[in-house]
């Protein structure tokens, strides 16, 4: 059962949705009230980002995400509720599934194992739900996009840089935890397509999120010691300004990403305590994101031992 503050409504696609249960098993009321919903359900991140809760969060999403495929049932090429679906398992995945797995690999490594998986199931289901909300977007994109990229990509417009961002995250998750599937690294070129075009449509997008993307893969290149490297701090010094240093993940993922490759400790610590040190309330639109940013950043300086070695 979906938990809720006392003094909070539910989400506003919420009632739409129970609506629907009470129509019973007329298609068209059905198909009408689930495509009424779609925008909603895109609308409704306010709350959740706010939240100073994290384990309210993560236990009311799963609730939201089986609704949300049950409302695809109903309405299957709906894009809007397919970059719900997208977005929600790839941020439940990497939030509460994929960092449950990593702090968990030195004391519990089956269940490290066992969440592990469970995290790349979540980030398939995730792009898959993307790569149909494109299709049901731009007719044709899923075979235009195998064969020829940039024409698959060429009737893309601002209004389509979410969906592309969450299908390419999604991805990408996926592949970053699947080093020995050959077959999905191998498409990382796609995800290198999707994340550009969402770049040169809207730089800015989501508080520099693209920037914040592009900041942790520009890194992890095997360039990464010369231009590579170049070409990830002038994203991550992006998504600094956008977001006024107000969101800590950039932080996280510098530390992580570049510090540890570069064994550059100072650097690594400056960064964490900093992250620490900041007081979420203060942001409140990014409070949800710091918390679960803390949290990873608590884990990691706990294992400042294990990633650098001894001067």
């Amino acid at each position: 059962m979906m938990r809720t503050h006392p003094n909070r409504p539910l989400p506003h696609w919420f009632s739409a949705f129970a609506i629907l249960m009470l129509l019973g098993p007329s298609v068209a009321c059905t198909r009408l009230v689930v495509n009424s919903v779609g925008s909603a359900l895109n609308n409704q991140g306010t709350a959740f980002a706010a939240e100073d809760d994290p384990e309210l969060v993560r236990e009311a999403i799963p609730f939201g995400l089986k609704t949300i495929e049950s409302l695809l049932e109903a309405s299957p090429k709906n894009d809007e509720i397919l970059l719900a679906a997208t977005s929600g398992f790839t941020q439940y995945a990497y939030a509460f599934v994929l960092q449950d797995a990593q702090i968990a690999e030195d004391s519990q490594p089956e269940l490290a194992k066992e969440k592990m998986a469970r995290a790349r199931r979540l980030f398939q289901r995730a792009w898959r739900y993307g790569f149909r909300g494109l299709e049901a977007r731009h007719k044709g994109f899923g075979e235009t996009f195998a064969k020829d990229r940039p024409a698959a990509l060429s009737t893309f417009k601002k209004s389509d840089v979410p969906l592309a961002y969450w299908t390419a995250a999604a991805l990408a998750a996926q592949i970053s935890i699947s080093k020995d599937d050959m077959n999905l690294i191998g498409r990382l070129p796609e995800v290198e397509a999707l994340m550009s075009k969402a770049l040169e449509l809207d730089e800015s997008w989501n508080d520099g999120a693209i920037h914040e993307f592009f900041a942790t893969y520009e890194a992890a290149r095997a360039d990464a010691a010369a231009d590579g490297l170049k070409r990830a701090k002038g994203h991550y010094d992006r998504v600094l300004v956008l977001t006024g240093e107000r969101k800590l993940a950039p932080l996280v993922s510098w530390a992580e990403g570049v510090c540890v490759q570069k064994q550059d400790r100072k650097g690594f610590l400056e960064r964490l305590d900093k992250v620490l040190a900041f007081d979420a309330d203060s942001a409140p639109r990014f409070r949800l994101v710091n918390l679960v940013t803390q949290r990873r950043a608590r884990w990691l300086k706990s294992r400042t031992a294990d990633l650098f070695l001894e001067d």
